[in-house]
């Protein structure tokens, strides 16, 4: 047998060199001499496995490695554009009678496979649409669901029903399936027109594309606070029930037809004030949106019916500064049961968020209230207040004093990861810094009528809660007619004057800051901006 053959068997089945001592390999090299090619050997350890004392799965292990080298070498395609959910045509699914052989592939005396056994056991193979790496695994349960939902042509939600498992739990595991690369999906449907941006400006696309779309609701405007600063403490009848649940089907409906997440994040007002709250709450839960609530204080028996129905991603408090002033702005003995409820969720597993609205009386505190919080929020982080409602009679700080904020906050976050960033300016100090921008205040900078709509008690729809800015009633129109209004499109455009800004896909400074600093938000820009 000439070298060259030698050393191609070896290369394609050192898996099976490596299960078996140097003279027993060289004995089947040996017998290997006469045949044409690699696809071949299995066969050969099947005739003569047993005669040579070689493990029994060895044959299985070797068509293993044959189907691994073939699909290396294969100019399948697997391309990610597709139009509608598909099964990655690079994919290779075989059954054998032992179980554990891909982990052999790649098992190092530091960290040895478990052994193989006999019984039968699925194994994929495929090239990742993305990465375009080779992966080889077992198969799992929920791997082959998600291929027999998407071969048979099954619906999700009768997949989901037929399983009596919740549409999330399904969604979700065909999420996973697209992540893993065993299947193709669709491209986002909500993309930021090119248009936005000066036309000889380089865009991160992944700050274009939109995976997941939030419905920021607040049910009712009934609030048990009184804050200083509240945008709107306006009345405003709350929809009905039945209204309620049509919107839910609405949005679903949007969603998936633009091949995107829907989460709902709950507020008010309080939420928890709505009579309906958790009727609507498990509804939206069985339609398989995200949850999350941006709330008030409760006490436990509220957690543990939301967590009943469908644990939140999230829940937001807000604090406004240091005990003294924070009580002077959201009322007598708020600082205390702000603490304790963070203790709180962290005891029911919920992530929690502390929001702060930044203004000029509190910018002092803000980093030595990073400092309290440090360890009960899961994350902490502002916003800038908008001077409109009862937050007219508040102050901003000064451009000047803010610029030097965002950079003391940029680098108490490099520190402590618990910071958020969330202010679009930030990108600033990054941009300056050398630093990769980040998402902004809604993941895609301002995302006003882009990645969220605001939808108050009575349906009427807003870009951005923190100022009016209305798009719409979704109780008249529908959520598509809604987002696809002129008034959106203008809104989602943003500022004229950021348009050849080279970090405006990641920014856009805040809409509701410019307006309510008498500017038109839609052609000048933030006046805080420092570029």
């Amino acid at each position: 047998m000439n070298e060259n053959k030698s050393e191609i068997t070896e290369r394609i089945f050192s898996g099976c060199r490596s299960q078996i001592g140097a003279e027993a390999w060289e004995n089947l090299l040996e017998m290997f001499v006469s045949v044409q090619g690699p696809e071949e050997f299995p066969d050969i350890l099947e005739r003569e496995a047993a005669g040579l004392g070689l493990p029994e799965y060895l044959p299985e292990l070797a068509r293993l490695e044959l189907a691994v080298n073939e699909a290396g070498s294969s100019n399948v395609a697997s391309d990610a554009t597709v139009s509608r959910l598909i099964i990655n045509p690079s994919l290779w699914l075989h059954r054998f009678s032992w179980r554990h052989l891909p982990g052999l592939l790649r098992s190092t005396d530091c960290d040895p496979a478990p052994r193989p056994e006999k019984g039968g056991e699925f194994v994929l193979l495929w090239r990742h649409p993305v990465s375009g790496e080779l992966k080889v695994c077992s198969a799992l349960d929920e791997d082959l669901l998600v291929l027999k939902i998407v071969a048979e042509g099954i619906e999700p939600r009768q997949a989901a029903a037929e399983g009596n498992v919740p549409i999330h739990v399904m969604d979700a595991a065909i999420e996973r399936g697209i992540r893993k690369g065993l299947l193709l999906g669709p491209a986002s449907g909500i993309c930021r027109e090119r248009s936005v941006f000066s036309t000889e400006m380089e865009i991160d696309e992944r700050f274009r594309f939109v995976s997941a779309f939030t419905l920021q609701w607040h049910i009712t405007h009934a609030c048990d606070l009184h804050c200083r600063h509240c945008y709107d403490r306006s009345h405003k009848e709350p929809i009905d029930l039945n209204q309620s649940v049509a919107l839910l089907d609405d949005f679903d409906g949007f969603c998936r037809e633009r091949h995107v997440r829907g989460q709902i994040s709950f507020t008010g007002g309080n939420p928890f004030l709505h009579p309906d709250f958790l009727t609507i709450y498990r509804a939206a839960a069985e339609r398989g949106f995200s949850l999350a609530v941006l709330g008030n204080p409760v006490p436990a028996g509220w957690l543990e019916k939301l967590t009943a129905i469908q644990p939140p991603v999230f829940f937001q408090v807000s604090l406004e500064g240091l005990p003294e002033h924070n009580d002077w702005v959201r009322g007598p003995g708020h600082f205390a049961r702000s603490l304790g409820f963070l203790d709180l969720l962290a005891e029911f597993d919920i992530y929690s968020i502390v929001m702060l609205t930044l203004t000029g009386h509190n910018i002092g505190q803000v980093l030595p209230l990073a400092e309290i919080v440090k360890g009960r929020a899961d994350l902490f982080t502002f916003n800038r207040l908008s001077l409109v409602g009862e937050g007219a009679l508040l102050a901003l700080p000064s451009k000047n004093e803010y610029q030097a904020f965002l950079y003391a906050w940029a680098e108490a976050a490099s520190d402590n990861p618990a910071l958020g960033l969330k202010d679009n300016l930030i990108n600033i100090v990054r941009y300056r810094k050398g630093l990769q921008l980040f998402g902004g205040c809604a993941g895609y900078g301002c995302g006003a009528a882009f990645n969220f709509i605001t939808v108050l008690p009575d349906g009427e729809a807003h870009a951005c809660r923190k100022f009016p800015s209305p798009i719409g009633n979704v109780v008249r129109e529908s959520i598509a007619e809604v987002y696809g209004s002129d008034a959106a499109k203008s809104y989602r455009a943003g500022c004229k004057e950021c348009r050849s800004c080279a970090i405006r896909h990641a920014c856009g400074g805040c809409l509701a800051v410019a307006y309510s600093l008498g500017l038109n938000p839609l052609i000048e820009k933030d006046p805080y901006c420092f570029y």
